[in-house]
């Protein structure tokens, strides 16, 4: 049914009567309900929570007691109108849900779920769908002919197809007046306009990264956090705008995942902005590997020339003698060499492509097994 890169699995089917029930797949906006096989003592909680198209979720009160399980499609009340949208969460999960989010609305304010979704509503809901993006693509061309300074980058239509949201990204301010009596010409809708950023943009229309695989925040992410260059300075990564930024051109949100761990290691490090003083002169700090506790450095300050491994330890015993006005002879005691690196091995090079062409001769078995046989027929 719905083309949302989810997985359904159909239990029963129409002709035997059996209730017929889709399964969401892996997605982002999916929760595990870990308390299944807790029974439930007093009343079930009445506030269910909808994921709709994409990041947009709400909460919706069950006045009508349905009996509702997480993917089910519901018509919810919208403004005006109705919308149709996903079962997320229900139960005694949705209660923690409210508490943690602490932005849910008075017991006045909180909307109603109408019904489960008739045959009606889900024809209607495929309809509004199937105009998302030739809505959009035309929505682009208006905002190019009032020359905005913005991008449509997603629409979303109402369950009804009454009204759809227009999420866009704009450097700066933008009037859009103008735009939104034009598009309501256009489409004969309701119009409501909601600026998102770059991050928000990659999510929503998706994309393979850099490591091959797909873009985390359409995959997982469903919060961002600030990533800043302090972030790639702490793993010691090149600070490279084309390496360190993802599709949306922000620093990739995969920067963050190793950034605690990195900066736990390096809270006992000695301070690395200072040079070395030694006998016979000044040590550079070059780079430094950070899991296996070394610093590399170099006696010319501009150029990694002869770079010599050395401990933090080592770094830091020399930084106290340092201090004392003591300079030692040499940066080592003694002969200091790191942990091997296993270098990598082309096992695929060392067979020839044409391995497969040369015509097998007879195994060593069946050579044994003629010789058997002839010398069988030998004996008297």
């Amino acid at each position: 049914m719905i083309n949302e890169s989810e997985e359904y699995t159909v239990t029963g089917t129409p002709e035997n009567g059996d209730t017929v029930k889709y399964s969401p797949g892996q997605f982002k906006l999916n929760s595990y309900n870990w308390l299944h096989d807790i029974p439930s003592a007093g009343r079930e909680c009445d506030i269910i929570e909808v994921r709709f198209k994409n990041t947009r979720k709400g909460f919706y009160r069950n006045v009508n007691d349905l009996r509702l399980d997480i993917g089910d499609i519901v018509a919810v009340e919208a403004s005006p109108g109705h919308d149709i949208g996903r079962v997320s969460m229900t139960g005694k999960l949705v209660e923690i849900r409210i508490k943690q989010t602490r932005n849910m609305p008075a017991g006045e304010e909180i909307r109603k779920v109408y019904r489960k979704a008739k045959p009606v509503d889900m024809e209607k809901w495929e309809e509004a769908m199937g105009l998302e993006i030739p809505t959009m693509l035309r929505s682009r061309k208006i905002a190019s002919d009032l020359r905005l300074n913005m991008k449509i980058g997603d629409v979303e239509y109402q369950g009804d197809k009454t009204k759809a949201i227009f999420f866009y990204i704009a450097d700066e301010r933008v009037d859009f007046r103008q735009l939104i009596k034009s598009m309501a010409e256009e489409f004969r809708i309701r119009i409501e306009m909601r600026q998102i950023g770059a991050r928000q943009e990659a999510g929503r229309i998706g994309g393979i990264g850099s490591c091959g695989r797909e873009l985390c925040c359409a995959s997982h992410i469903t919060g961002f956090t600030s990533i800043t260059t302090s972030h790639a300075r702490y793993q010691d990564l090149s600070l490279n705008p084309q390496k360190l930024a993802g599709q949306c051109g922000k620093l990739k949100c995969c920067l963050s995942y190793e950034f605690d761990s990195y900066v736990d290691r390096q809270k006992q490090f000695p301070p690395k902005e200072r040079a070395l003083e030694l006998a016979d002169g000044r040590a550079y700090f070059f780079k430094m590997e950070i899991y296996k506790g070394i610093y590399w450095y170099s006696f010319d300050q501009h150029s990694p020339v002869n770079i010599t491994a050395v401990p933090v330890e080592r770094v830091a015993e020399i930084q106290k003698l340092n201090a004392r006005g003591v300079k030692p002879e040499r940066l080592m005691e003694m002969d200091f060499t790191p942990a091997a690196v296993s270098e990598f091995e082309n096992e695929v090079g060392k067979e020839s492509i044409t391995r497969f062409d040369r015509k097998k001769g007879t195994s060593g078995k069946k050579r044994n097994k003629r010789r058997g046989e002839r010398n069988d027929r030998r004996k008297p």
